[in-house]
Parts: structure tokens; C-alpha cells; sequence
């Protein structure tokens, strides 16, 4: 007999991808009446860190803060939602298929991973394992995470490792630097066992047709629209109000918000639930241009962390925000979208590292001073883009060393300065001047970029549904899926799917987490890659 759901509501605190696969998952499988979920979101749009947009800087440029890479069997709770969103171009066909019919037309296959100082592409297929690196990483594996607490990578391996092709490539392919967690590496080394001998030209990799806000955020709210879901722009949550009750349990009953008429307190009943996103990796992002740096915020004073701190307090089982918004230094990100009208230098790039063009590949300069990376996706990367126009997405994980060419910090070089150091990388000085006069650049500067990599202890991060609770649950990056890693989609989805079978009591099976240890081909396969 089904449940009634005509009296239910849910209030989902954030419209980021967690937040909008809950809605999804609640009318989909709970059959919760579309109109009886909410969205309160304090931007004025949705899908959270996956953006991709005109660019702040440039009216006639683009940016992506980010990119994101898909994989077939780690991404299952993924591939469950969006096999029933149709896609942006085609309603016939869901985002999922239409993912899987360009991956079959354009494969990754990246033939210049790595490149050394001399502009010379490296055989990134040479891990360089020593006997030492292969015995500590098999006894990170084998290490359960309980032991590990909170130590970080470095304090697992030797130096060696950090000078191998393995470590080069997995750091910039999973956004690891070496005082990250031990513990988050070993997750992230159990779930992609599998793609360990393909890490030199990430074959394995699954991308979007256009980015990831187009392919994937804009159908998902489209379908979400559809269904009658009440989406609240320029709402912030600003506290939440708790009652414990002790063996009943623990009930969120009142919500403040901040709206653009003012104050006010929103008491939730009976049957209505709270699902909360806490913490954010793109809070405080700033821009630059082609002449301006992006600021670096340290004060936290876009409201990213601040709900989730409001929250902490209320019960020692919320986790504690701190551990991972507390060291700037350590999480900062500065990423970088060209925008080119006239393909001169896609072309060179192409011709250079002998890419297929628009295979989104990545490519690594390991000697930089900036330690530059950049991915050339296929084209159009937006689907309005103008005849003749291109963009190309990087980052670097150096940011407060000095440039090769350019001699200051790229936290203090302007966009048209990083696009010198990037093209002098290449070793394309030819056609300097003719990319500096047809590209645009915008730049992004982000405090918390890799803070959830942080070296964490247990209770760092709130159970998805903590103990006890009758009616709300916790949603995003910052939350606690056991064996599953975080950075990815995948476990903003998981996150969301486990918070609203939990709380809806759906009978349906959630997705089983791959761990390629215990698959025998992949097991050997990785094997063979750490033996060499």
C-alpha cells in the first residue's frame, strides 16, 4: 500500500546539486507531490559549485570554476538519477544516454599528461614506483581508516613517491596535495583500484556534452520545474531551530530565513522535513580579469559556512565546520577559463600534444612554478557560444610561487599575465601576441577549493541523517558516507538519494558503492600497474 504523502512537505536549505536530487529522489521514489517540496536558495540560481556562465568580468566570456570528470562504475548513484532526467538537447533522451553517446563519439585519451620543463611530453605511463612506495601503498590500503585517523598523505609515504608520474598525475587529476588526509586518499585509492593503469591518459573518464551546468544542473531544474517544485531564490536559511526529545527522537521545528521583504521564522509540522547543505567549496570565490587579480576572502562573508557553523553548537554530533574552513592556506584554489575568438592557439595545442580535439583532456606541466594544468574540452563547451569562439579551462596548485616567465605569484598576476606564463609553458612564443589580442580571461580565486580533502577525525563530519532524527538530514560535500569520496558528484547525489530513502522510508535498493579491491580483474590490473 502506497504512503500518503498528501500532507508531507520537505524544505530543502540550498539548491545545489545535493539539494536538487533530493527533490528529484522525493518526487521520483517517495511520490512526494512536487508542489509540497521547496528549495530555498540565496543566490538567484541553482546547482551550487556546478556553475558554468557568462563570465562577471568579460561580456562577451565565459567561465567554468571548475570541471568535472564521470566514470562508469563509481558514479552509479549519478547514473540512477540522471538515466530518467531528459537532456538539454533532446527530451527523448536522458541526460545519462546522451552522456553515453558522446563518451562512444569522443574518447579520452590524453597523450600529453605530463610535460617537462623543457616542453617535452613526458611517458606518464612510467609510474616510477620504488619497492618503498609499492609497500606503503599497499599498506595504506590495507589500513582500515579507523587507524588513520587524521594523518596526513606525507605522513604515509616517503619523498620518493611525490617525485613519481603516479603521484604527478593522480595529484592533479583528484586535486591531492601531500598534507591532505590519508584517510580520504585511501577511500578515493579503494574506488578507483580499477582506473589505477589507465591514470596516464584517463581513459576511463566520462564527460559532459557542454559543462556540467548546461548538461546536467539546467535539465535536472527543468524536470524539477515541471513537477510543480516551489524554488526560492534570494532566500537564506539563517539558523535552524532543534527539539530533542530523547528516546522520540530529534525534530527540526522552525527555520529562520532572510528574504528580500526581511525576517522570518517558518515553524515546520508534524510532517514536514528540513534537509540542510552545509559548508561549500566555492564560498568567497572572487574574479579577475585580464587586468585584475581575483582577492583572496578569508573571512568567510558569502554565508558558504555559516549556517552549518550556526548549527554545530546545537549537538556535539554536527560535526565541527572548523576542521575544514579553519586553514585557508592549505585549500586555496586559482582557476582560469580562456575564452578565444579564433581557434590559433586550440589548433597549436592540438597539434602539439597530438589530443584528439575536444577529448577534454589534461594536461600537466609538472616543473611550473605555478604547477599549471588545463583541460581543452570539446566544442562548444556552452551551448550559445558564437561561431569562432573556444574556451579552455586551468588551474594552478602553486599559487603563491613564482612564475618560469612571468616572476611574480600567480595569487598576484593578472589574468593577461597568466595567459603569458601558460602560453610560454606551451612554448608557443610565435603566437603570443595574437592570443594575448583575441582571448579573454577571467579568473577565479577560491578559499576552500580542496577543503574537503582536509585531515579530518571522526565526528568532523555530521552523519547524512545523525541519530535519532524524525525529520531532517544533512546534505553536500561535508557530510559523512561511509567508504564513499567526496569532490564528486557522485556523492552529493549518494548523499541526497541516502537522506531521502532514510527519512521517506523508500523501499528501493540504493546503489552499492564499487570498490575495485574486490573485483578480480581490477585488482590485478592495478597490480600490474603498481609493479610496473
Amino acid at each position: 500500500m502506497a504512503t500518503d504523502r498528501s500532507g508531507q512537505h520537505l524544505w530543502i536549505v540550498g539548491g545545489g546539486i545535493a539539494g536538487m536530487a533530493a527533490a528529484a529522489f522525493a518526487i521520483r521514489d517517495a511520490k512526494v507531490p512536487g508542489p509540497h517540496i521547496h528549495i530555498l536558495e540565496e543566490l538567484g540560481l541553482t546547482g551550487g559549485s556546478m556553475d558554468g556562465a557568462g563570465s562577471p568580468t568579460a561580456p562577451e566570456a565565459y567561465v567554468t570554476r571548475g570541471g568535472r570528470m564521470f566514470e562508469e562504475k563509481a558514479y552509479q548513484c549519478v547514473w540512477d538519477l540522471f538515466g530518467t532526467i531528459p537532456s538539454l538537447d533532446d527530451p527523448k533522451t536522458s541526460v545519462r544516454q546522451e552522456m553515453l553517446d558522446f563518451n562512444e563519439r569522443v574518447r579520452t585519451d590524453a597523450r600529453a599528461r605530463l610535460i617537462g620543463a623543457d616542453h617535452t611530453v613526458l611517458d606518464a605511463s612510467d609510474y616510477g614506483f620504488s619497492v618503498r612506495d609499492r609497500v606503503e601503498m599497499s599498506r595504506l590500503i590495507s589500513t582500515p581508516e579507523a587507524l588513520l585517523g587524521s594523518r596526513r598523505i606525507d605522513e604515509i609515504f616517503g619523498e620518493h613517491f611525490f617525485t613519481t608520474n603516479f603521484w604527478r598525475c593522480w595529484r592533479t587529476t583528484f586535486a591531492f596535495q601531500k598534507w591532505h588526509s590519508a584517510a580520504e586518499m585511501r577511500r578515493y585509492c579503494l574506488r578507483f583500484l580499477h582506473v589505477f593503469e589507465k591514470l596516464h591518459n584517463l581513459s576511463d573518464v566520462r564527460r559532459s556534452v557542454y559543462n556540467q551546468y548546461d548538461s546536467m544542473i539546467v535539465p535536472l531544474q527543468r524536470w524539477l520545474v515541471a513537477q510543480g517544485v516551489d524554488v526560492r531564490f534570494a532566500t537564506r536559511v539563517t539558523d535552524v531551530d532543534l527539539t530533542d526529545n530523547g528516546a522520540a527522537g530529534r525534530r527540526v521545528t522552525g527555520l529562520h530565513l532572510e528574504t528580500a521583504d526581511g525576517t522570518e521564522h517558518l515553524r515546520l509540522g508534524p510532517e514536514e522535513y528540513a534537509l540542510i547543505t552545509i559548508g561549500s567549496i566555492t564560498a568567497d570565490a572572487r574574479y579577475g580579469g585580464a587586468d585584475t587579480v581575483p582577492p583572496l576572502v578569508r573571512d568567510r562573508s558569502d554565508h558558504g559556512w555559516s549556517l552549518w557553523e550556526r548549527i554545530a553548537p546545537k549537538a556535539p554530533d554536527f560535526g565541527r565546520p572548523t576542521a575544514f574552513c579553519g586553514n585557508v592556506d592549505e585549500h586555496k584554489w586559482e582557476s582560469f577559463t580562456l575564452t578565444m575568438h579564433g581557434d590559433t592557439l586550440l589548433k597549436r595545442i592540438t597539434d602539439y600534444s597530438g589530443n584528439e580535439p575536444g577529448t577534454g583532456a589534461l594536461m600537466t606541466w609538472i616543473d611550473s612554478g605555478w604547477h599549471l594544468s588545463v583541460v581543452v574540452p570539446a566544442q562548444p563547451h556552452f551551448p550559445d557560444m558564437p561561431p569562432d569562439t573556444y574556451t579552455l579551462w586551468g588551474y594552478g596548485f602553486e599559487i603563491d610561487n613564482k612564475g618560469d616567465y612571468v616572476p611574480k605569484r600567480m595569487s598576484e598576476a593578472t589574468g593577461r599575465e597568466i595567459l603569458t606564463e601558460l602560453v610560454r609553458q606551451l612554448g608557443f612564443d610565435d603566437i603570443l601576441d595574437e592570443v594575448l589580442a583575441t582571448t579573454e580571461i577571467t579568473t577565479v580565486m577560491m578559499p576552500y577549493a580542496s577543503a574537503l580533502f582536509a585531515c579530518r577525525a571522526p565526528g568532523d563530519r555530521p552523519k547524512v541523517v545523525p541519530d535519532r532524527s524524525r525529520n531532517f538530514a544533512f546534505l553536500g560535500q561535508f557530510t559523512e558516507l561511509p567508504e564513499d569520496i567526496v569532490f564528486t558528484v557522485e556523492y552529493s547525489v549518494h548523499g541526497a538519494m541516502h537522506a531521502i530513502y532514510t527519512l521517506l522510508g523508500v523501499n528501493r535498493r540504493i546503489p552499492p558503492i564499487y570498490h575495485g579491491v574486490f573485483d578480480p580483474k581490477a585488482a590485478f590490473a592495478a597490480t600490474k600497474a603498481l609493479v610496473g
